[in-house]
Parts: C-alpha cells; sequence; structure tokens
C-alpha cells in the first residue's frame, strides 16, 4: 500500500475532491456524540486559555453528511459509539429517544462503550430497532462462547467492496458496574482480528477494511502496530481532536472528538486494491450549520417531553464548568463540593469521566446537571485507611498513564477533593506517588479518613469499610450546593501535583 497525498485540512465541504481517474471512497466519522441532541457549548483552546461557543446537534450533523455525500456519493458514515448515554432524555428512555434520529442520519455500521449501561439484554433492544448492524468482534456470551455481534460487514460502494470490521471497548467488564456486561464478556480484539482480516481478504476479497473502533487513541496504536491488514481506523473513546491522521505502518487512524461537535472526513483514492492518496478534514459542527429539517424535527419531538423539566434554572456559576483537563476540572470540583457539603465527609471521590458539556459562566440549568452526570446515583460514603487510599489513586494513575496502553482503562485522573497528592508520572505501576496529605498532615497508613463518593468507579468496592448509600441523590446535592454557593466558584485547586 502506497500513500502520496498529504493531509488537507482546509478542504470545503462543497469542494470536489480532485484525484485521477481511479476508485474514490470517502468516510466519515462520528465518535463519542453521547446523545447530545443538540446544540451545546463546546471548549477549544485559544493559547493558554479556553474559549467556548456552541457546536453539534444531530440536525447539524444529517445536514453536513448530506453535503458531503452530494459532492463524493461514494461515502460510509460510520459511527464509533458511545452515542446512546450521556443526557437525560436518553438515560430516562434507554437510548430509545436516539432511534428515530439516528435512523435518520445515514449511518451504515457502528460499535459501542456506555451502550450497555442500560445493560446488555436492553442494549439488544435498542439494536433491534436500528436500521443498520452494530458490529464487535471481541464481546461473547459468558455460556455459549459464542460472538453476541457480527464481527463484519461488507458494503458495496461504487464498485468497491468494503469490509467494515466493529472493536468495542474492552473495559466494559473490568471497570464499570456488573450490570453493564450482564452475561457477556469482552476481549481485547487482538487474537479475533487476524482471522477476520484473513476472510475479509480472501473469501470476501473486499477492496479495502475499515476498522471501527472504541478502544482508544493508544489502544488502537499499539493493536495496529501488532496487527496487520487494516488499512482504516476510525478510532473512539478518548476524545481526540485529530486535525491529522497518523499513520501505523499502513494503517490510516482518524479521531475526531466528542459531543458530536465534529466530525471526521477521509477522502481515499484507490489503485488495484492501494491507497494511492488521501485527504482529511476534522469538521467542526459549527452553530451557523443550517440543520436538516426532517432530523431537526425529529430531535425536536425527542426533547420535548423533557424541555420544561431541563430547562428550569437552579443555580449560577462564577466558573466556567469544563472536563477538559486530565488531572483535575472545574466541572468535578464543583460535584465534588456538593458531595463534601452534603456529607461532611473528609475526601470526596468521583470517576475521570471525560463527557459532560461545558457550562459557561451565568445561569445553570438542571438540564446542565444531568449532563454532569446523567446516571443521577445516589450520594455514598465509606472509610478509608491512609494505606488503601494510596493504592486506589495508584491504581488509578496506572491505568490513566500506563506506558502499556493495553493496561490504560480509564477516563482521566480520578477526581478527588480533600487531599493534595505529589507524584512522578512516568514512574512504574505503583510507584507514582511521592506524598499524600489531607489537608496540612500527611497520610497515615493505618488511619481510618471518611469519604464521600459517586458509583463505584468513584471509590471501587473492594476498598474501605461501612459503605453506605445515602437517600439523596446526586441531583439533589448539587441543586442544595448551588442554592447556597451563588454564584458557584468551583476553580482548580491543584489536587494532583506532577513532580
Amino acid at each position: 500500500m502506497k500513500y502520496y497525498g498529504e493531509t488537507q485540512n482546509t478542504i470545503e465541504l462543497t469542494e470536489r475532491v480532485e484525484m485521477s481517474n481511479s476508485n474514490k471512497l470517502t468516510i466519515i466519522q462520528m465518535n463519542d456524540s453521547h446523545a447530545y441532541f443538540d446544540l451545546h457549548q463546546e471548549m477549544f483552546w485559544e493559547g493558554d486559555h479556553a474559549v467556548y461557543r456552541k457546536a453539534g446537534g444531530y440536525a447539524r450533523i444529517a445536514a453536513l453528511v448530506k453535503q458531503i455525500r452530494a459532492v463524493s456519493p461514494n461515502c460510509l458514515f460510520c459511527d464509533c459509539g458511545d452515542t446512546f448515554q450521556g443526557t437525560f432524555p436518553a438515560q430516562k428512555t434507554q437510548g430509545k429517544a436516539l432511534i428515530p434520529i439516528l435512523n435518520s442520519i445515514g449511518i451504515d455500521a457502528m460499535t459501542a462503550h456506555w451502550e450497555f449501561a442500560y445493560s446488555p439484554e436492553v442494549f439488544q433492544q435498542r439494536v433491534a430497532e436500528l436500521n443498520y448492524p452494530m458490529l464487535a468482534i471481541n464481546i461473547f456470551d459468558k455460556v455459549t462462547n459464542k460472538p453476541v455481534y457480527p464481527s463484519y460487514i461488507v458494503k458495496e460502494v461504487g464498485g468497491l467492496r468494503i469490509g467494515l470490521v466493529g472493536l468495542a471497548s474492552n473495559i466494559i467488564d473490568k471497570t464499570m458496574p456488573p450490570s453493564f456486561s450482564e452475561g457477556i464478556y469482552f476481549t481485547l480484539g487482538k487474537d479475533e482480528l487476524p482471522p477476520v482480516i484473513t476472510i475479509l481478504q480472501i473469501v470476501e476479497k473486499v477492496d479495502l477494511i475499515i476498522l471501527i473502533s472504541h478502544l482508544g487513541f493508544p489502544q488502537d496504536l499499539k493493536l495496529l502496530s501488532e496487527v496487520q491488514g487494516i488499512d482504516i481506523c476510525l478510532s473512539g473513546h478518548t476524545h481526540n481532536r485529530l486535525s491529522e491522521p497518523v499513520l501505523i505502518g499502513k494503517t490510516i487512524v482518524i479521531q475526531s472528538g466528542c459531543h458530536g461537535s465534529f466530525l471526521g472526513r477521509l477522502d481515499v483514492e484507490l489503485n488495484d486494491g492501494q491507497i494511492i492518496d488521501y485527504r482529511h478534514q476534522l469538521i467542526e459542527v459549527k452553530a451557523n450549520t443550517e440543520p436538516d429539517p426532517t432530523v431537526e424535527k425529529l430531535v425536536k419531538e425527542a426533547l420535548e417531553p423533557f424541555n420544561d423539566l431541563l430547562t428550569e434554572v437552579v443555580g449560577e456559576t462564577a466558573t466556567a464548568l469544563n472536563r477538559g483537563t486530565t488531572l483535575e476540572s472545574t466541572m468535578d470540583n464543583f460535584l465534588l463540593q456538593a458531595l463534601l457539603e452534603s456529607t461532611g465527609a473528609q475526601l470526596a471521590f468521583s470517576n475521570g469521566w471525560r463527557f459532560g458539556a461545558p457550562v459557561i459562566p451565568g445561569k445553570i440549568t438542571l438540564n446542565d446537571l444531568y449532563n454532569i452526570i446523567p446516571m443521577n446515583p445516589p450520594v455514598s460514603t465509606v472509610e478509608l485507611t491512609g494505606e488503601e487510599l494510596r493504592a486506589m489513586l495508584e491504581e488509578n494513575l496506572e491505568r490513566t498513564f500506563s506506558c502499556d496502553p493495553y493496561k490504560q482503562m480509564g477516563g482521566y485522573v480520578k477526581r478527588c477533593l480533600g487531599l493534595h497528592v505529589y507524584f512522578k508520572i512516568e514512574n512504574p505501576a505503583g510507584q507514582r506517588i511521592q506524598k499524600i496529605f489531607i489537608g496540612k498532615e500527611e497520610a497515615k497508613p493505618g488511619q481510618y479518613y471518611t469519604a464521600a463518593f459517586v458509583t463505584m468507579q468513584g471509590v471501587p468496592e473492594k476498598y474501605g469499610r461501612n459503605r453506605k448509600n445515602s437517600s439523596e441523590l446526586v441531583i439533589d446535592a448539587m441543586r442544595k450546593y448551588l442554592s447556597s454557593h451563588h454564584p458557584l466558584s468551583a476553580e482548580l485547586r491543584g489536587t494532583y501535583v506532577v513532580v
């Protein structure tokens, strides 16, 4: 396979891609849209600071896809997953509110991750309602050991035979609540991929193999360095905004942000089964994009039952709330401040979730609170020793920063308040933390500390004693906190310090 083209990030959507008279294909990628039905705030870095502007929405995505297809009819539109979870309407309907919308925007195939939040059984119901396939080479039934989903499909596009292979997130049965993987198990896919590649090449005689992956960008790069034969990898899970593709050997890798704020476009030219040219564009789904009227109507119908509830103003913030930073985030500081005040605990923990659209300074609505934590779990408490605290944080740091991408199994660093952690990011597993301070005192290995948390990802069940769920749900705790702290301040505190 040969590559002659350079990445072109300035291609206009209406520009016809000029290539030689051989076979051409356009691939559109959506990943990690997290059920953001309509326009929402998105964060962008400019120099030394963040700016915010509205982006996204499935009606605008549909319009852009139609524009691209009008110019490049040989086109595939693939979804890398994290689509059915992330907002209140999706959570309340277990993803069902999305079905008419997703079925109308022309997706060819998908894979999954947070889709299993409603249980594998419910997700099977959603998949049966879709007009395109869910693909996963690495999900198996615990009883029969048979694949739960098709590993691949072959699509005929403009005379080309394209093999689409799905690779779901492999961490679902390892780091997420047990209900997510009831009756099924997940593998990395490394062993299952080569035989399927052989089938596609020899039996199906495809011209191109595209991997639709939700492993994560670092994981995909390692996998592709070990498994040959994938031509294009559409990567998901880690919310990377790649303005240029990455080449791993002969494989082109792209990833396209999150929240449906971006689409990835990759135009390739083939000759005798070889990619001889390619161009790429990371497309911002801008607010001024004229929405597709059919999909816009479907979005309004899906959101209408929830509008009165979600538009309620519940507070005001002076701090821009976002999850755009790895070690600590203003959005989670707000969440943790509410946990501390609700419980009177010394420490507070939540998971390092990546999803959650920013909240800009000004009014906070109930919709904003559900975007922060759509699951609305109970506020929980536990007692942890200093030794358990260190072990839990070391485990989390390894899952975030492991030099082996296959051992990276989390989002960002676990969100914490009430302590300060000094650590060396480059040290091996179990040896990163130099000091932990609770207040002004160093944490004592045998001493117990009270901690508030949400979900088992905040404090895994193997840690601590006297674990309790309170009667208060976290949305109520955040509302109560806002009622006595206006405007809200939730600035970064330097909880983690890299030394």
